[in-house]
C-alpha cells in the first residue's frame, strides 16, 4: 500500500494517470447547459458523473485502490462503510475483480440503497445509527477477518482515482476559467485540484460546501482538521463530521476558494440540471451548481467558462417533494408573506387586483372572527433584489399588515401546511374543491366570479407546477343557494362538492 506521507504533487499527478479506474468507470460527458448559460451571462459546462455505471464519481476512487491489492489481499476481500455511494463503487468494483466486499451501511439507509449495493455482488451488513458507527464496526471487521479497509475519500488511492475526472475535463475543453467541486470529505477536490494545478494552473479550482456539513471551512478556520458539533443530512452525499487529513492537506494548498450554500440553493440547482439536461440529481451530486450560481452573482462574474460536477444521482425518490416545494425559494423567484386584511367580501379580490399581473403561488386562509383575516401568500417574482421591496412597499401603503416570510424557515417547513384549524364560531359553510387552467389570471378570474357574492370562509391554494391547478375553497352560504351554483356555472372550472368530506369535518 502506498503511503500517503510520501506522495508528493507529482506522484499524484502518476498516479492519476496511471490509475485502471477504467476497467469499471467510464469517461462522462462535458454537457453544456443551454438555458443557464443565457441565464448568467457565462458559458456553463457540467460534467456528467450521474453517467457512471453507479451513477456516482465514487466508482473512480473504489476502482483505483482495488485494483492494487496484491493477490493476497484480493483473497481476504474488503470491507468498506457507507451510507450511499461510496459503497456501490466499491461493491461494483469488488465483483468485477471477483473479490468478496462487505458493506457496513447504517441501520436507517433507505432500502433501495441496500439492494443497489447487493444487486452490485455486496454483502451488506447493517449496523449503527449513523455513519461513524457503521465506520467503527467496518474497521472492526477488518481486523477480525484480515479484510482491507476501503476508505471513502482519505487515502492517495483515492484520492489519485478521483482525480482521473481532472484530466478528462482537460482533455475535454482546456479553455476553461473556473472548475467548481462538492466537497465532503474532500476526495474528489482534493484530487481534481492537485491535478489541475499541475497542469493548467491558471485555471480556478473552487470548493463547495454545504453550510450545514461544512467541515472544509471549519478545518480552514482552525488550521487543522476538526470535528462538527453536527451535520446536516440533506445532502447526504458530502454529509461528514470531519474532513480527511490528507484530503484537507491538498484542499489547503490547492483550492482558490470555498463557498457555501443552503439547502434552498441547493433544491434550486437539482431543478436547474432537470431543466436543462434532464438530470435528477441527488442533493449532493447539484452542490457544486448551487456554489457557482452563487459565486457568478456575488463577484460579478460575465464571460467566462465555468464547469462544475455532477457527482451522483442516487436520489431518494421522495425527496423531490421537498426539492419541488424549495426549489422557488432557493432561486429567489419566489416570496412568502403573511398578511392582514379585513373579513369582508371582496377582500381576496382587491388584495389580488393590488398584485397586479404577479403570479400567486400559495394562498392559504381560513375564517377566524368577523375583523381580520390573516392570509400566508406566495408570489413569484423575477428580480429578487427589488421586486419583493416593491410588493412590501405596495402592500403597506394600502393599508396592509405585512410581514416578510421568505426566509422564515419555520413558515417554510411547518406553518405553511398548518394554516387553518376550526372558526371560533359557527358556520353555515359549503366547501368546494376546484381545477382551473394554470395560466395568468386564472385565479384572479375565481376570484372576481366568486369572491364579491359570498363571503369566502377557507382558501387554499399551491402551484405544483402541472396543467390544472387546484384549489379548495369554502363559502358562508345556506345549504342550497340557486344563484351560487348559477356563478360555478358561468366560471367554467370543473368543481366538486366537498361540504361531507371526512378530513374537512376532522380538522376544518
Amino acid at each position: 500500500m502506498i503511503n500517503k506521507q510520501n506522495m508528493t504533487d507529482a506522484d499524484y499527478l502518476k498516479a492519476s494517470l496511471c490509475a485502471p479506474v477504467y476497467d469499471v468507470a467510464c469517461i462522462t460527458p462535458l454537457d453544456k447547459m443551454d438555458k443557464l448559460s443565457h441565464r448568467l451571462g457565462n458559458q456553463i459546462l457540467v460534467k456528467r458523473e450521474d453517467r457512471q455505471p453507479v451513477h456516482s464519481f465514487k466508482i473512480r476512487g473504489a476502482q483505483a485502490m482495488i485494483a492494487s491489492l496484491t493477490a493476497q489481499e484480493r483473497k481476504n476481500g474488503v470491507v468498506a462503510a457507507s451510507a450511499g455511494n461510496h459503497a456501490q463503487g466499491v461493491a461494483l468494483s469488488a465483483t468485477k475483480l471477483g473479490i468478496s466486499s462487505l458493506i457496513v451501511m447504517p441501520l436507517t439507509t433507505p432500502d433501495i440503497k441496500v439492494e443497489a449495493v447487493q444487486n452490485f455482488g455486496g454483502e451488506v451488513l447493517l449496523y449503527g445509527a449513523n455513519f461513524d458507527e457503521a465506520k467503527t464496526k467496518a474497521m472492526e471487521l477488518a481486523k477480525q477477518q484480515g479484510r482491507i479497509f476501503i476508505p471513502p475519500f482519505d487515502h492517495p488511492l483515492i484520492i489519485a482515482g478521483q482525480a482521473s475526472i481532472a484530466m478528462e475535463i482537460l482533455q475535454q475543453n482546456a479553455g476553461i476559467d473556473r472548475i467548481f467541486v462538492p466537497v465532503g470529505g474532500g476526495g474528489l477536490a482534493a484530487g481534481l485540484a492537485v491535478v489541475i494545478k499541475q497542469i493548467i494552473p491558471s485555471i480556478k479550482v473552487i470548493g463547495v460546501e454545504a453550510k450545514d456539513s461544512a467541515c472544509l471551512t471549519a478545518a480552514l478556520a482552525a488550521g487543522q482538521p476538526v470535528d462538527l458539533n453536527r451535520v446536516g443530512l440533506f445532502a447526504e452525499g458530502v454529509a461528514v463530521k470531519r474532513i480527511g487529513d490528507e484530503t484537507f492537506r491538498l484542499c489547503q494548498q490547492y483550492l482558490d476558494d470555498v463557498i457555501l450554500v443552503d439547502s434552498d440553493e441547493i433544491c434550486a440547482a437539482v431543478k436547474d440540471l432537470f431543466d436543462d439536461v434532464r438530470a435528477v440529481a441527488e442533493p449532493s451530486g447539484a452542490l457544486a451548481l448551487a456554489g457557482l450560481k452563487k459565486y457568478v452573482t456575488q463577484h460579478h462574474i460575465r464571460d467566462e467558462k465555468l464547469v462544475h460536477i455532477l457527482s451522483g444521482a442516487n436520489l431518494n425518490f421522495h425527496n423531490l417533494r421537498y426539492i419541488s416545494e424549495r426549489c422557488e425559494i432557493g432561486e429567489k423567484r419566489e416570496a412568502l408573506f403573511a398578511v392582514t386584511i379585513p373579513e369582508q367580501k371582496g377582500s381576496f379580490l382587491k388584495f389580488c387586483q393590488l398584485l397586479g399581473g404577479r403570479t400567486v403561488t400559495e394562498f392559504s386562509y381560513r375564517y377566524h372572527d368577523n375583523h381580520k383575516a390573516t392570509i400566508f401568500v406566495g408570489v413569484r417574482i423575477s428580480n429578487p433584489e427589488s421586486e419583493k421591496q416593491d410588493i412590501l412597499q405596495e402592500l403597506t401603503a394600502s393599508g396592509y399588515q405585512v410581514v416578510d416570510l421568505s426566509d422564515d424557515e419555520m413558515a417554510k417547513l411547518h406553518i405553511r401546511y398548518m394554516i387553518g384549524g376550526k372558526p371560533r364560531q359557527p358556520l353555515s359553510e359549503q366547501v368546494y374543491s376546484f381545477e382551473f387552467p394554470e395560466s395568468p389570471g386564472a385565479l384572479l378570474k375565481f376570484l372576481q366570479t366568486l369572491g364579491t357574492e359570498w363571503n369566502i370562509s377557507l382558501f387554499h391554494y399551491r402551484s405544483h407546477g402541472t396543467d390544472y391547478g387546484r384549489v379548495l375553497a369554502g363559502f358562508e352560504l345556506a345549504d342550497y343557494d340557486p344563484k351560487f351554483i348559477q356563478h360555478l356555472a358561468a366560471l367554467g372550472y370543473n368543481y366538486h362538492d366537498e361540504t361531507k368530506n371526512p378530513s374537512l369535518n376532522f380538522f376544518l
